[in-house]
């Protein structure tokens, strides 16, 4: 019998995502909302959003065929709400079903949560020295604490819809 090593998450290609522009055309999401103090998230909340997220994606069998692929973005439309968009294969019964669409540029950045609105700053100015601007950003977090951890690193990739 073979023995299979279940992965948290899977190991991040910085060279994947750092300075990528991408057209999404009805690129599928699940979306859930949770409250935040000041674009602050409660760390119960997330870990209880994500489970329940995750636990719809399987029992809907809509992994996407590459783990490394998925994406978990955060957007927060207030200082006090923050939505959460995990994407799937295909549509997700009994969620709530979303899809992006518009071009997106994407950095990589490795840092601590509280270092957002840095990499926010360098991700502006990257973008102006292309001739652009931000019109939202979406904030994919590759590791969960744990395995940040276990690779030493805590990426952050910043995907500004331009």
């Amino acid at each position: 019998m073979e023995n299979q090593i279940d992965e948290c998450c899977p190991e991040f290609e910085v060279s994947k995502w750092d300075k990528k522009r991408e057209i999404w055309e009805n690129r599928l999401f699940i979306k859930e909302t949770m409250p935040t103090l000041f674009h602050m998230p409660f760390p119960p909340t997330i870990a209880k959003k994500i489970t329940k997220m995750y636990g719809q994606v399987e029992k809907a069998g809509a992994h996407l065929p590459d783990k490394a692929d998925t994406l978990i973005l955060f957007r927060d439309p207030s200082a006090f709400r923050s939505e959460i968009y995990y994407s799937v294969s295909k549509k997700v019964a009994d969620s709530q079903n979303a899809e992006l669409s518009g071009t997106f540029v994407s950095r990589v950045f490795d840092g601590k949560y509280n270092e957002v609105p840095k990499f926010i700053k360098e991700m502006d100015k990257y973008l102006k020295e292309n001739g652009e601007s931000a019109g939202d950003y979406y904030i994919h977090y590759a590791y969960c604490p744990l395995c940040a951890k276990k690779y030493g690193h805590n990426y952050v990739t910043l995907f500004a819809k331009v």
